[in-house]
């Protein structure tokens, strides 16, 4: 029971060491503007050909 009540102890200990810490507030959040990505002109391929595979799995 002594335990429990030490655990309570120190748990109050760090919420107030929590709550003495004031949240940070943003009067205005700033998110720059993305850049505008252009179209590639050739159209990119995403698949990838396997010629040979190796045998670890059929140890």
């Amino acid at each position: 029971m002594q335990d429990a009540d030490e655990l309570t102890c120190l748990l109050d200990a760090w919420r107030e060491d929590i709550d003495s810490v004031p949240f940070p507030t943003f009067a205005e959040l700033l998110i720059p503007k993305q850049k505008q990505r252009s179209a590639p002109s050739v159209a990119v391929s995403a698949s990838v050909q396997v010629t040979k595979t190796t045998g670890w799995r059929d140890r």
